[in-house]
C-alpha cells in the first residue's frame, strides 16, 4: 500500500488545489526581559545555561474552513550557576495555513508540516533578539517535529488539532 496522499478529483478545467499553502507568517507575540540588569552584566562569568520548552498549537480560523493558525512557541530561559537569571525569552510564531489534504491527514500536516516550515523564521528572530540582548545568540538546534507530534498523540488529548 502507498503513503502517497490521494486528493479528490477536481472539476474539468480546473487547477488542482495546493495540498499546503503559507498564505502568512507573522510574530504573534515577543517577550525578552533581562530581571538582573544591569547587574548581571558585570557578574556573568561563564556561558548562561539555556533551558528550552517548544510548543506546537494548531486552531481552526474560522469552523469549517479548510485554513488554519499554527502557532510554534519557544521559550528560553538562560541562568548562570544555580540561581541566578540572566534572560528570559519568549517567542509565538505563527502561520495562517490552507490545508487541501484528506482528513486523515490534516493533524500530522498541522502539527509537523507547518512547524517545519516556521522553524527557521523563529529560530533566527530567538537568535537576534538574545543577541540585541546582550547575550551570546540562542542557536535552536533543528527540531524533529514528528518525534514531537508523535510523543503529543502519546498524551491526553489537549484540545489542539
Amino acid at each position: 500500500m502507498s503513503d502517497a496522499i490521494n486528493l479528490p478529483p477536481q472539476a474539468a478545467g480546473q487547477p488542482a488545489p495546493l495540498p499546503l499553502v503559507l498564505n502568512i507568517q507573522f510574530t504573534k507575540d515577543l517577550s525578552f526581559e533581562v530581571p538582573g540588569a544591569p547587574g548581571i552584566f558585570a557578574t556573568l562569568r561563564e556561558q548562561p545555561r539555556i533551558d528550552l520548552a517548544l510548543d506546537v498549537q494548531a486552531r481552526p480560523v474560522q469552523e469549517g474552513e479548510n485554513v488554519f493558525e499554527v502557532s510554534l512557541i519557544i521559550r528560553a530561559d538562560a541562568k548562570a550557576g544555580q540561581d541566578t537569571q540572566c534572560f528570559i525569552a519568549e517567542l509565538t510564531y505563527c502561520g495562517i495555513f490552507t490545508v487541501n489534504v484528506p482528513q486523515e491527514h490534516v493533524e500530522p500536516v498541522l502539527l509537523v508540516e507547518c512547524p517545519r516550515l516556521l522553524f527557521p523564521f523563529a529560530r533566527n528572530i530567538l537568535a537576534d533578539v538574545t543577541r540585541e540582548g546582550g547575550f551570546p545568540p540562542v542557536l535552536l538546534n533543528p527540531i524533529d517535529f514528528v518525534q514531537l507530534w508523535q510523543s503529543r498523540r502519546q498524551q491526553p488529548a489537549s484540545g489542539t488539532a
